[in-house]
């Protein structure tokens, strides 16, 4: 009876261990803290076999991290050559020692280390494999639930950065919609600031190369625009193109617009409060590839206006096709049947270049209303216009745009008909031939105010107005071709000041003596008597049909 009774009394106790360490096991599963899954395995080994925990070892991949226990014991060694399901160890100051394996077979990654002061007996040593195990066990589900976690974090990140991205995708979208919409409508430049400005919610400038405003959109548009020095809006641009990409320049986001290196706008975010988002840089580059896409269309209709109103000037000038030059008139808004005048702009000096000065003539006629048919011409600057004005007052506004170097002016008279255009412009180039022939000073000529010139210039027989000048004149154009002087030239600045010796020395920048001088060997050399009415009259004609033909002789 003692007997039944001490094995009833064992197997209780070690159903009681069983049911301890099922519950161990099950606090340890549902645990998602690996080193509070080792602390509880390792407070609960003492209490299934008469012994101390060393410690338990742990992998994780190719790395092993020891867990001491209570007593803060080192790793033994010969773990690394233990057997899967564990093994005896040979441990200081300890009679038994033993590495039970965490979970077994392929699943084993670790082993906790147990000693004793004696043999374990077989149910200690089931119990204690069995905690092992559920270490095992429990670790491994740690780490999945980890993994799992991590994945799910993952996978959430993913998600909302795919959700952050489509709807990038979605505003880029209805920015590309909503420029694009402007750029097939034809808005122009104040349609492509609007879209802009709609879909960024800031206000938005458009300027040209040299810092003019061409279009704003948005609120607090400012009473007057500020420019910067020629020198530094030069430098911006150049940095804006160079740098291929919105800068910031103060209160500024800005972007270059250029289909051709002489075709250049620069269209900018005010944006002082640094609001804009990366979706509003991107609708500003896409509005500067629309912007581009504008000045190219409006370049290509410049060129093709260009070449069409130079066609027509030519074609007047030369006299041909016009027949259909009305026809051709009417599509710049001019009824060319009405009189008109040819007006030649001769450029002189430092004037830079012929595009500055065809641009310095065209902002001038522009600005007196004088219309834009006008093309330039070697050199000079060819307008057609039906208004009257005073000329010197186009010379004065032409003088104000070139800024630095001189020009000439020559105006043609009245065209009857489309065909008079062709002796218009003749007349024009005429006086400004006689206008260069009088001197380096500049002014404006007109052929209706020429005078006598006019008769000369008209006159057919060109040859009988030679006979008569050289009547008159031949001995001191001999003496002047021989002698390499000047009399004829004297003689004509003599006359044309009416005989006054002060004015004509002035005129011919010589002094009073020398003009003395040259009229006596003027009166030797031609054997005429100077002051005589008729001789006076005679010579002045002759010097003024001299002048006219050299001039229509180019």
């Amino acid at each position: 009876m003692r007997l039944e009774a001490t094995v009833g009394l064992e197997a209780r106790d070690h159903l009681s261990r069983l049911n301890a360490l099922l519950v161990l096991a099950m606090l340890m599963t549902e645990s998602t803290d690996e080193q509070q899954i080792l602390r509880m395995g390792a407070s609960a080994a003492p209490s299934f076999a008469d012994c101390r925990l060393v410690g338990v070892r742990t992998r994780d991949g190719a790395s092993t991290n020891w867990t001491p226990g209570s007593a803060g014991e080192n790793e033994p060694p010969g773990l690394d050559l233990m057997p899967s399901n564990g093994g005896e160890l040979m441990i200081p100051d300890a009679l038994y020692a033993w590495a039970f394996g965490l979970g077994g077979g392929p699943g084993t990654h670790g082993c906790m280390v147990v000693a004793a002061d004696r043999e374990l007996r077989s149910d200690e040593q089931f119990l204690l494999r069995v905690l092992a195990q559920q270490i095992g066990s429990a670790t491994r589900n740690s780490r999945l639930h980890q993994l799992e976690r991590t994945a799910a974090a993952e996978l959430e990140s993913v998600n909302r950065h795919l959700e952050d991205t489509v709807e990038a995708l979605k505003q880029r979208i209805e920015i590309h919609d909503r420029l694009t919409r402007a750029a097939v409508a034809g808005e122009g430049m104040d349609g492509i600031a609007r879209a802009v400005h709609e879909v960024t919610g800031l206000p938005v400038t458009i300027e040209d190369r040299y810092g003019n405003l061409r279009a704003w959109a948005g609120p607090d548009q400012p009473a007057s625009h500020a420019k910067d020095t020629p020198a530094r809006r030069e430098q911006l641009v150049r940095r804006l193109l160079h740098a291929g990409h919105p800068l910031r320049e103060s209160s500024q986001i800005m972007t270059a617009a250029s289909p051709r290196p002489d075709s250049v706008a620069v269209i900018s975010l005010i944006d002082p409060q640094e609001r804009a988002r990366d979706e509003d840089l991107a609708a500003l580059e896409y509005g500067a590839t629309i912007l581009s896409m504008e000045l190219a269309r409006q370049r290509t209709v410049a060129d093709t206006e260009i070449r069409i109103r130079r066609d027509l000037i030519e074609d007047l000038l030369s006299g041909e096709s016009t027949e259909t030059a009305l026809a051709r008139g009417e599509t710049f808004g001019r009824d060319l049947s009405q009189p008109h005048r040819v007006i030649v702009c001769e450029r002189q000096g430092r004037t830079r270049d012929d595009d500055h000065f065809f641009t310095s003539v065209r902002r001038s006629a522009r600005d007196l209303n004088l219309g834009q048919l006008l093309v330039s011409r070697g050199g000079t600057v060819v307008l057609l216009t039906d208004r009257e004005i005073e000329w010197t007052d186009l010379h004065a506004a032409v003088m104000r745009e070139l800024g630095s170097g001189q020009c000439r002016i020559g105006v043609g008279s009245h065209t009857a008909s489309v065909a008079d255009f062709p002796r218009s412009h003749r007349e024009a180039l005429l006086a400004l031939r006689l206008q260069r022939d009088a001197g380096p000073t500049q002014r404006v000529t007109a052929f209706d105010q020429l005078g006598v010139y006019r008769l000369l210039a008209n006159t057919e027989d060109s040859q009988e107005i030679e006979r008569f000048a050289r009547e008159w004149l031949g001995a001191l154009l001999d003496y002047d071709t021989q002698r390499h002087s000047e009399l004829v030239q004297t003689l004509h600045e003599y006359l044309e000041c009416g005989g006054r010796y002060d004015e004509a020395a002035l005129a011919l920048s010589i002094h009073r003596s020398t003009l003395k001088y040259r009229l006596q060997r003027i009166r030797e050399v031609s054997g005429l008597a100077l002051g005589e009415p008729d001789v006076n009259f005679n010579l002045q004609l002759a010097c003024r049909a001299w002048r006219t033909l050299q001039s229509l002789r180019g």
